[in-house]
Order: C-alpha cells, then structure tokens, then sequence
C-alpha cells in the first residue's frame, strides 16, 4: 500500500509537472553517449594533458549542489566515483533563452537526479579537479528525496546508518555510501578468484535443480512449495550435494557449483535463509587432500580480495596463510569443558549438556548433542583457521567412516573467527552404509527432530552404480565474504537480506531535502 507522500514528495512531482509543461522530457530516451569517468579525470587530468579533456561528456547523479547565484558547484556521482562540476549561467543559457539554467537547473533540479554533461576539464583555485558545463541534459527525475549524507576532501561521513535502512533500501545505501559497494566489489573479486583457482585445476561449474522431491545433502528444515501441473510438494534444495555426487557417478571427476540454498530456520548476524554455498567434489581424493587444497584456495582468494593473506576483523587480525590448526572435535570439547565425552552414550552426553546449561532434549541424538557441546562450549575460541576433524559417526551421515578410528569419520569443519566457514568429508561411497545411515535418520525425524534427512532412494541407486573414492567440501560463501570484507554481519555482504514485511506508516525515514 503507498504511504502518504510527504511535502517534499509532493513538490518534486510539481516540478515533474512543470518539466512536462516545458516540453522537457524527464525521462529521456536511454542512449548517453559517456566518454570519460569521474574516477579518470580526478585520477589522470592535468594542465599538461588537458587536451584530452577538452571534450567531456559524463553522466551521473547529483549528490550535493553550492548555489552562488549565477553560478553554482555540484557533485556528480557516477559508477566509479563523485567528481565536481561547475556550471555559469552564461554560458548555459545562449542568447536570449535562460530556460536551462534560471528555470531548469536552479529551481526544478533536485539531490538524487540524474544528469549527462558536456564541458572541458579544469583544477579549480582550491586545486579540485573538476568539470566547466557548457550543457546538461536531464536524464531522470529523482522523485523520492536522498539520505543525508556529508562529503569532505573526496570522503563520506555521517553515513545513514539506520539498519532498517540499509537493508529494505539497499538501493539508496549504495548511492549514499560508497563503501557499501566497495565491500560488494570485493566480494566479486572473491568469487572470481575461487572460480579461478577451480578451473586452473580442471574443476567443472555446473548448476543443479532447485526444486527438489527430496532435501537432502544436510541436516536443516525446509521449505515447502508445490508444483501445480505434477501435483506434488517439492522443497527448496537445502544443499546440492546429492545431485553433484550423482555426477560423479556419472564420470566427471571435479564439478563445482555456487548454490542458492534455502533452510526454513532462523536469523541472525550469520544466518539468513536464502544464503550461498560453494560445493565443490573431486574423484580419488580424501579429507586429508582436501585440506591441504582448502588451505591453498583461502589463501589465493584473500590475497587476491585484498593484497593479502591477512584480514582485519574489528580489533582481531586473521592470517589465511597456511598451515592451519588441527584438532579432533572430542579433543576440542576436552580442551575447552574439562569433559571427555568419547566414549559417552547418548544419556551421559544429554546429561552433560544439561550440567553445562547447554540447551539440549531426548529428540536431538548423539550427534546433535556433541554439535551443541561444541558449538556451545568450544566453536567461539578458534579465531585463527582451524580445522576441527574426526568426528563421531553419528554427526555425519554422509561420510565415510575412519580407515583408523573405530566410530569415527573422515570429516573436518574449518572454523574461523568462531564460525564454520567450512564443512567437508571423505564422501561415503558403500551403498548399504549409506542406506542404513538414511535409516537412521529416519528414526530421528520420528523422534521429533525436524532437520533429519530424508531417505534419498535415487540417490542410493546412483550409489549401487558405483562411485569413487571422493573428497567433498562446501563452503559458506556468506560467511567468507564476511571474513574478506571485514564485515560483521551476514546481512552487510547480501545486497538483499530477508526481512519482516515492512509496515505502510506514512513517512517516518531518514530522508530531508538538501536543496
């Protein structure tokens, strides 16, 4: 429902009017021929080259505008940065006609519209390189006013930074403050150098189904649609990694795939519901070789992300250089409770969890109650990359079990600053294991745990034709991103996190006119 428009909601759209009146398109068609950006001039003008920038044209949008009278300054903000422009009344307006400038630019323009100008490069009495207008054209009416923001020397501050804000209209985050998209470049980077460093190996990208008849590949609660023309509930995928070890069946011997996942569960400042995963498996290898890998391919990434294998997390610095910790998890609970709980059976572990205060009922089994030991007592101590390996069978029902260690898998998850970044397996590949595993996982749901897996009965007869020795892996892309960018929320490295439904309350955000 659209909320009442505000005063100066109002007065825009009377100047939108009176552009119309004009004859002045405010909305023009789409084609602006652009030959330098601002980040260039600022970057590369000077008296000596200036020929090269006698002939400017540039769009971008109107960040701030310093009237003084016939003639004024403003700041221009394209797709690589904010550059000054100035504009003389003169020299806008030819002969007689004082339409553009008395009309146009003084009382009908407004913070937020969206401009193309022609003009030459000059560096001003202050030593600001900038731009001399000797025409613009309108090339889109801002109609709803910008966030109050302030510039000084080429820097923002007094950022919006009301949360609601940010996140419901990241649209105008980005406009307003330029590390906000400076965080999502660096996460592009990321992901390219990840890609990079996969294919250089011979990995293969590939995309798998969505829509999936059975979630599976991980312990999280769905969610459910249905499917109108086959009749049928079908669930968001929770995890890809069924389908890409169907290909590994199928003979490819490394495929990857980012994921789009979705787990029915709750939010927080690491959580949200729809999140990206980076799953990648690879033939006749093992969880062994799969560290070592993971430890080259983090390191790679940041250097790539950020120069430097060293990242900064509020006053904590993290270096991805390897080699990184390793610990079994039963030593990690010992570690950090006091408590050996190798041997325990699922009653002894319920009541340790509960003499530690730890959250725990009969429903969750013996591998929840060990995850919420760890998660619990231990998780938030491994700052730098660790890998915490070896877990109880129990907690892995996709693994393969330890060629050593009697009730134990070949599984590791990589923590870092507290959090898993990462989770792999030395992939369980014996299709009566396997089934009995699903099996078990049954009986939990029966319990009441409504995260068990279901039992994959195709992905069982893709087993019973055979699949290698693999390593798997997948990684929590959110949560890397978070790490590289030094950002501690996972709704600052999503352009659009989920969010309760906002309320139709008549105007009450951040927004003033600046003009």
């Amino acid at each position: 429902m659209q909320a009442t428009l505000s005063e100066q909601e109002l007065i825009r759209r009377d100047k939108l009017k009176e552009l119309l009146e004009m004859g002045i398109d405010p909305y023009p068609a789409p084609l602006y021929e652009i030959s330098h950006t601002a980040k260039d001039i600022k970057e590369n003008y000077s008296e000596e080259n200036k020929e090269a920038y006698k002939e400017i044209s540039l769009a971008g949008r109107i960040m701030s505008v310093r009237d003084m009278g016939k003639a004024n300054f403003a700041v221009l903000q394209d797709g690589t940065g904010r550059i000054q422009v100035y504009v003389k009344r003169d020299e806008i307006c030819q002969g007689e006609d004082k339409t553009m400038y008395d009309q146009v630019w003084k009382k009908l323009l407004d913070i937020g519209d969206i401009i193309g100008v022609k003009g030459y490069g000059f560096i001003t009495k202050t030593g600001e390189t900038s731009i001399h207008v000797t025409s613009f054209t309108l090339l889109t009416k801002s109609l709803h006013p910008m966030p109050v923001t302030k510039e000084k020397d080429g820097e923002v501050f007094d950022q919006v930074t009301d949360l609601e804000f940010k996140y419901r209209q990241r649209y105008a985050d980005l406009i307003v403050n330029p590390s906000v998209k400076e965080t999502f470049i660096k996460i592009t980077k990321m992901k390219n150098a990840i890609r990079a460093f996969l294919n250089e190996r011979g990995g293969l990208e590939v995309d798998t189904p969505v829509l999936q008849s059975i979630p599976g590949g991980a312990a999280a609660k769905p969610f459910i649609t249905h499917h109108n023309a086959l009749d049928i509930p079908l669930y968001l995928r929770i995890a890809n990694e069924l389908y890409l070890k169907r290909l590994i069946v199928g003979g490819f011997e490394w495929v990857y795939e980012f994921s789009r996942n979705f787990r029915n569960e709750g939010m927080d400042r690491t959580h949200n519901p729809e999140f990206t995963v980076l799953e990648f498996y690879v033939a006749y290898k093992d969880y062994l070789w799969m560290m070592e890998t993971t430890e080259q391919m983090l390191e790679q990434t940041a250097i790539a992300t950020n120069g430097t294998s060293v990242v900064k997390i509020n006053d904590k610095e993290i270096d991805f250089k390897p080699p990184y910790k390793r610990i079994s998890i039963y030593d990690a609970i010992k570690e950090h409770t006091g408590i050996d709980v190798s041997n325990m059976d699922e009653n002894s572990l319920l009541q340790t969890c509960r003499q530690l205060k730890i959250d725990a009922d009969a429903s969750m089994g013996k591998g929840k109650l060990i995850d919420a030991l760890f998660g619990d007592k231990c998780e938030m101590h491994y700052v730098q990359p660790t890998f915490i390996i070896d877990y109880p069978v129990e907690m892995s029902p996709l693994t393969k079990k330890h060629r050593t260690k009697e009730g134990l898998v070949e599984r590791f998850e990589l923590i870092v600053n507290g959090k898993e970044i990462a989770n792999a397996y030395s992939e369980l590949n014996d299709p009566i294991d396997q089934r009995e595993r699903f099996e078990d996982q049954v009986k939990l749901m029966e319990r009441g745990d409504e995260e068990a897996m279901f039992i994959d009965y195709d992905f069982l007869r893709a087993l019973e034709y055979g699949m290698p020795p693999t390593a798997g892996i997948g990684f929590g892309i959110d949560r890397l991103a978070m790490l590289l960018t030094g950002q501690v929320s996972i709704q600052d490295v999503l352009f659009f996190p989920q969010m309760r439904a906002e309320k139709t309350s008549s105007n009450t955000s951040p927004f003033v006119e600046l003009n």
